[in-house]
């Protein structure tokens, strides 16, 4: 009985522990969403004098909630949809009335207009929706023609506003998704090369089922990367980022072909010990010596500049790996094994990349192998 409250002390613990972090994590977008809110309240309603500028502090919150997920242009995109929306209803339910035929027609005119408008299907989606809010929940004649579709526009350009003048760090994020998904590279890698020296296809099938799962994690990266160029261009606060983002803009498609080799690599070595196919235990020392590397290269990633581990250091890791994939260790061996051994090569060839080596030097590191069908070439 003592045990057990001890457990549930715990776990309520770790859990208020996971709470705290969560809110302390989502203390920027809690700020920037509440003081977005009040600005856009205070403008419609004592700068312009509208009664109750309902859809200012709306467009506000939305507007930022957009820009924290993703680009900054699909926030504009955003606005111009509410505006839309709120515009088109306003006008039609004045002239026409409340009911269902006439909110078909509202939703109908508020898409075309945005589509005409060149907006993609978030925009039109997004003027549907506050059509349809201005249609059914808001009062017929309760603010003059025209002004809650001036609020809808106060508070999606202070949404953005907020964004730009008090933004969260550029590089953080982009850098934080580049090193989750090398820390799951990396424990990949390992198990991996337990299950290879156990003979277990448990550890591997584990390690290829998590690298699968890192496909949308690299989509991201690459919006987070574009999202964050765009802000880093508007706001005066991170204008000396954008060297940096340019920077962790050059490493996605590496990264992403890293991911994809290892995966390969994570499928045949999968497929070789079900075959109970001979590995050279060189290869898979190679593998636990690549896991490593890319641990120190996932600490440089998110390291800041001038801290370790440097990229010199980094590269210095996988160049061991590199030289370290010399042919003898296929010799005589089977198909899996090629193709594992080739996928190494490839994969260190990839993170020497994203350690800042041009391909070409990356590649030179390698031990030259002879022509092997079975070789796919880095």
């Amino acid at each position: 009985m003592a045990s057990n409250r001890r457990s549930l002390r715990r776990g309520g613990g770790n859990r208020f522990a996971g709470s705290l972090t969560r809110l302390r994590i989502s203390a920027l977008p809690i700020a920037q969403c509440s003081l977005a809110a009040g600005i856009a309240w205070f403008v419609a309603h004592q700068l312009i004098g509208h009664v109750v500028p309902f859809f200012a502090p709306t467009a506000a919150v939305t507007t930022i909630g957009i820009s924290l997920g993703g680009r900054l242009r699909r926030a504009v995109e955003l606005v111009v949809g509410a505006t839309v929306g709120v515009g088109v209803g306003d006008l039609f339910i004045r002239m026409v009335g409340t009911g269902s035929w006439q909110i078909a027609l509202v939703v109908a005119v508020a898409m075309a207009t945005a589509v005409l408008l060149n907006g993609g299907a978030a925009v039109a989606m997004q003027a549907a929706s506050s059509a349809v809010l201005i249609a059914v929940l808001l009062p017929q004649g309760s603010t003059a023609p025209g002004d809650r579709m001036v609020d809808a526009l106060v508070g999606g350009l202070v949404g953005i506003a907020v964004v730009a003048t008090i933004p969260g760090n550029p590089v953080q994020r982009t850098r934080r998704q580049a090193g989750e998904i090398l820390s799951i590279a990396a424990s990949a890698l390992r198990d991996c090369a337990d299950g290879l020296l156990e003979q277990d296809a448990g550890p591997i099938r584990a390690a290829l089922e998590r690298a699968r799962g890192t496909q949308s994690k690299l989509d991201a990266l690459r919006g987070f990367v574009a999202g964050e160029q765009e802000l880093a261009r508007v706001s005066p606060l991170y204008w000396n980022s954008r060297r940096r983002l340019q920077r962790l803009a050059v490493i996605a498609d590496p990264l992403d072909n890293a991911i994809r080799n290892i995966r390969v690599l994570l499928r045949r070595a999968l497929t070789l010990v079900r075959d109970d196919e001979i590995l050279n235990p060189g290869i898979i020392a190679e593998i636990r010596t690549l896991a490593d590397a890319v641990d120190v290269l996932r600490t440089m990633v998110l390291a800041d500049p001038g801290q370790d581990p440097t990229p010199e250091t980094a590269q210095a890791a996988l160049r061991k790996v590199a030289q370290g994939a010399t042919p003898d260790m296929v010799a005589d061996a089977g198909l899996s094994a090629h193709v594992v051994f080739a996928q190494l090569r490839s994969a260190t060839v990839d993170l020497l990349q994203v350690a800042g080596t041009d391909r070409l030097s990356a590649m030179s590191w390698l031990p030259p192998t002879v022509n092997h069908p079975y070789v796919k070439p880095a």
